[in-house]
Parts: C-alpha cells; structure tokens; sequence
C-alpha cells in the first residue's frame, strides 16, 4: 500500500506539505499542489476515511442501513444490497451496511459521526422510525422505497402502484372478470411498504374496470406452501382463471404445480402475471408476462441522486416513481372476440 511518505518523495516535497494539499488544511502554491496531486495518483495514494473526515472532506462512503429482520427475504434483499454496492463503486464509493434490526440507531450513530457522505435506506416501512432522522440531519440521505409521509424526503423506487393498476388492465383486456392477488406474507404488510403499494393499485383499478378481486397473503411471516395451495385451489373452485402473483419463487412453483396437476394450460385456460419480480421468472419453466422490479435500476438512481444531493447542496427533496415495464411471454390468454 502505497504511504504518505513515497508521495512526499515522488513529488519532492515535505510529508507535511502533502498532508496540507491533500487535505486542504493550508494553502499550498498550485504548481506544488498539482505536482502532489499527480504523485498520489500515480502512485494509487488515497488519504484513508478517517483522516478526510478530520479534514473535512469526503470520505467516499456511504452508509447502507437495511434491517435484516428474522422475516427478511434474504435473497431479495441481498439483490438490493448488491446493486447498491456496485453502482456506488462505479463512482469510486465504498458502502458501509447497517445491518442490525433497530436500523434507526445505527442510522443515528454513523451520521452524527460524519463518517458517511450520504446514507441509502432500504426495505422502507409505512411508517419508518429512520423518516424522523432523515429530516434533522444534514447528510444526505435517499430512500430506496417510499414511506408513507414523504414530506422533506428524497425517495426512489418502482411505481408499485402503477405495477398493481397495468397488471390488472392486461387481465381485464384479455376478458378476464376475476381475479385473485397472490400476495407477500402476512408480515410484509406490517413491515414494508412495497407490498402494501402494489395491492393498493390492484384494488383501485380492479375497482374501476368492475372487476372481481379476492386478495391472498402466502403464509404469515415466509411462504407456506399449504397456505398457497389452498388459495389457488379456492380460486379455481370460485371460477378464478387469472392470478396476479406478488410475491417469491416459490410461490409461483405451487400455483404453476396446481394448474398443472388440473391440466390447466397457461396462457389459454389460466392467465398469469408476476409482478414487481425481482428473480428471473425463465427459471419457472413455464413462460410468465412479468412486471420486472430491477434491484439495479433502483439502486443506481439512489446513488446517482445521493450525489447530485452532494454536489448541489441546498436540492430540493424529490420523489422519483421508476414507471413499471411489462414484459410479455404469452401467460396472458388472447380475449376471445
């Protein structure tokens, strides 16, 4: 690793006039502190976190803070956690991740240590404690997930509900006049807010296009399969040839299972949409339209509006819906003229 000594030495000056360029703490005549600058990046030379901090500069770190809660959809969340990592190591920034349960304390902890440049939330609640924190601190801080008071934050995410309202309008074009919502766990409704936006479009638009709509929940706290199954086997028995599924892999291996075992075909005899998905539905193998929730597409604009707030101090606090996208594979049956 390269030491603060080399530098000096590359650019033939004193250690602690590279100390003073680098770190802005007193003034240093341009030629010389060009020539400091072009040594420490020939050398890969970076002032570690903490003596930027002191110095009052960027550290290049963000803080991640995501609660891993005994519920948590590991995978899921570890796709967003991912995402976030590598769009923020596009702009040279390393990600410092808040895993523990209270997620507001630690939220608290880093920022009023000035250790962070600017803090991410994920797996945002309806109405999450990290709201309040966000409001009175001066770092920066970008929602992934959109809480129920949004007034003074800065919040990315999917348009869940736009998602909800185009899943339904693809079934009711198609002729169907029921349909059942295969949802999250019980819990997720409780915890995060994602679940509860997505339902909300479906209700209201199946409410509009005077559409049939029996909503489920896949098991209390993670995927019961038996829970599923009866719920796919009631809705069939009800006349129900349309599902809309919000929720894990799983799930949609029993509903495709049980129309299998029926004899019922998608995309002619049963229609199917997975909505906001984030894994990749060609695994099922059984084609699916899909309404694609992209962990990438989200997590990229988080960081890059994280910056923007950076660069711009004083931006105004901004809401951006990501508008849905739907990919068809031919799950949804042609509407019999």
């Amino acid at each position: 690793m390269t030491t603060i000594h080399e530098v000096a030495r590359a650019a033939g000056v004193s250690i602690s006039t590279v100390s003073y360029a680098l770190s802005g703490k007193r003034p240093v005549a341009e030629q010389t502190r060009r020539r400091i600058e072009d040594a420490a990046a020939a050398l890969g030379y970076t002032p570690d976190a903490g003596a930027r901090m002191l110095a009052g500069r960027r550290t290049h770190i963000f803080a991640l803070t995501e609660p891993l809660r005994a519920d948590t959809h590991a995978p899921t969340h570890m796709a967003f956690v991912l995402a976030t990592a590598v769009a923020a190591r596009r702009h040279d920034y390393d990600i410092l991740l808040l895993t523990e349960e209270q997620a507001s304390q630690g939220m608290s902890r880093v920022t009023s240590s000035r250790l962070v440049d600017a803090t991410l939330v994920l797996d945002v609640a309806p109405d999450d404690a990290r709201v309040e924190i966000a409001r009175s601190i001066s770092t920066p801080t970008v929602f992934i997930g959109i809480p129920d008071d949004t007034e003074g934050l800065t919040c990315v995410d999917l348009d869940f509900e736009a998602a909800g309202r185009m899943a339904v309008d693809r079934l009711a074009d198609a002729g169907h006049t029921a349909i059942t919502l295969l949802g999250q766990p019980v819990v997720a409704y409780r915890t995060s807010n994602f679940a509860r936006r997505l339902r909300r479009g479906v209700v209201d638009r199946a409410r509009t296009r005077g559409v049939q709509l029996q909503t489920t929940s896949s098991g209390r706290v993670a995927t019961e399969e038996a829970t599923v199954r009866s719920a796919v086997e009631n809705a069939l028995a009800r006349g129900d040839r349309a599902f809309i599924v919000h929720a894990v892999d799983d799930v949609h291996e029993v509903l495709l299972s049980v129309l299998a075992e029926r004899g019922l075909r998608v995309g002619q005899d049963v229609s199917v949409i997975s909505a906001a998905t984030t894994f990749d539905t060609a695994a099922l193998g059984v084609p699916i339209d899909v309404i694609p929730l992209d962990p990438a597409q989200s997590c990229t604009l988080a960081v890059e509006t994280a910056l923007r707030h950076l660069e711009h101090r004083g931006t105004p606090p901004e809401v951006h819906l990501i508008p849905p996208v739907y990919r068809a594979a031919g799950s949804v049956r042609a509407h019999a003229d």
